[in-house]
């Protein structure tokens, strides 16, 4: 592998080509071995990992648009092939048995072939592995009712954490575990739960569908990989409110957004019976970041987590949303919540990532350096 990518384009190394190498078979042993998140293909380019956060080019000529389609299209059955015609995208996700599971996006840019390809681990990491707050999960995962949210940027891992929440509920309650996903990521074997697991596009025709006919599956525990429209929002609170838990993802970047995402979505007029509606039913709110570790060894999570106590409960039904930065501040102590400042304060003390990165993703970044303010600022610090 070469230096992350520059701004200008990667160079290439000539003379090494071979059509083996312009496989996907190829390219995702590469991906493992160099443990990579993703792998980037565009005509024009040569491939790309993902390593650590940071765009790696591989030394390898660019892809042409018929090294693309030899590296793209033999993976594709021939109804996928009709859909990405039809389309001009396609996700979907398939196993190596010696490889491990990986999710794709194919797509058109320019005119041609393009994709993305993720690695999702076998072994679903624990959350003591992924560094999250145990104790308010597990308080969490205990409800009988209500909606739980998994939120945060493209990349920062809010599969993964959903994953190891349902592995944690399979290990440990009796419960019927329904997931919904568009494509199906990681797949789980029942230890202590009956885990069912519907594909959008393969097992059902959409998310709305889905949980339509999920509700008479008899369902403990539901799973939605994204709310991404009004019905399936409302639908998920419906299920919340009626005796069962609801796991999902949203993309927002802190707690409070992820409350102003839902009211923002649904109709004018169904915003105050839905405000009542969250305010009743929310479990919870986790949203994460990964971060460069400082000694260069990887990455770690940093994460804020809302827990809907009374104060923050009275915040949503009287319409005060700006106020729960505040009151997640305010409880940690009591309610177990912490802010991204809280947790990047706990890091940068520990030496755990630098000073300059913490303030390059914080929020507040006055705020966290007044908290900081017996910290040295050193060269790289």
């Amino acid at each position: 592998m070469s230096k992350p990518v520059p701004a200008a384009k990667p160079a290439v190394v000539t003379n090494i080509v071979e059509q083996s190498r312009y496989d996907l078979r190829f390219l995702i042993r590469a991906m493992v071995r160099h443990q990579a998140s993703d792998l980037h293909l565009r005509v024009g380019s040569a491939p790309l990992f993902r390593i650590n956060g940071k765009l790696v080019a591989a030394k390898m000529e660019e892809v042409t648009q018929t090294r693309m389609d030899a590296i793209i299209l033999p993976i594709l059955s021939e109804a996928q092939r009709h859909k990405l015609d039809r389309e001009k995208q396609i996700d979907f996700s398939f196993r190596s048995e010696s490889l491990g599971r990986f999710r794709c996006n194919f797509f058109f840019q320019k005119g041609g072939l393009a994709g993305v390809v993720r690695s999702i681990p076998i072994r679903v990491p624990s959350l003591e592995q992924l560094g999250l707050p145990i104790q308010q999960l597990k308080e969490a995962m205990n409800k009988d009712r209500g909606l739980f949210f998994v939120t945060g940027a493209t990349g920062s891992g809010k599969s993964t954490t959903l994953a190891s929440i349902i592995q944690t509920i399979n290990e440990t309650q009796s419960r019927h575990i329904l997931t919904v996903e568009d494509p199906i990521e990681f797949e789980f074997k029942d230890v202590k739960s009956a885990i069912t697991q519907r594909e959008v596009g393969q097992d059902v025709a959409s998310f709305e569908a889905a949980l339509y006919s999920g509700l008479r599956q008899d369902p403990d525990v539901i799973v939605v990989g994204e709310l991404r429209d009004p019905k399936t929002i409302l639908m998920a609170l419906n299920a919340a409110e009626t005796g069962h838990l609801v796991l999902t993802t949203l993309h927002t970047n802190d707690t409070k957004s992820a409350i102003d995402r839902i009211l923002y979505s649904v109709p004018p007029e169904m915003v105050n019976q839905t405000r009542m509606q969250l305010a009743s039913s929310l479990v919870g709110v986790i949203t994460q970041q990964l971060l460069d570790r400082r000694d260069g060894s990887g990455r770690i999570l940093v994460y804020e987590f809302l827990s809907n106590s009374p104060s923050i409960q009275e915040a949503i039904k009287s319409n005060q949303i700006e106020r729960i930065p505040d009151l997640i501040q305010s409880s940690r102590d009591l309610y177990g919540m912490q802010t991204f400042n809280q947790h990047l304060e706990k890091l940068v003390e520990s030496n755990t990532i630098t000073l300059d990165e913490a303030l390059s993703v914080s929020k507040s970044p006055d705020e966290l350096m007044v908290r900081l303010s017996g910290a040295k600022r050193e060269v790289g610090y």
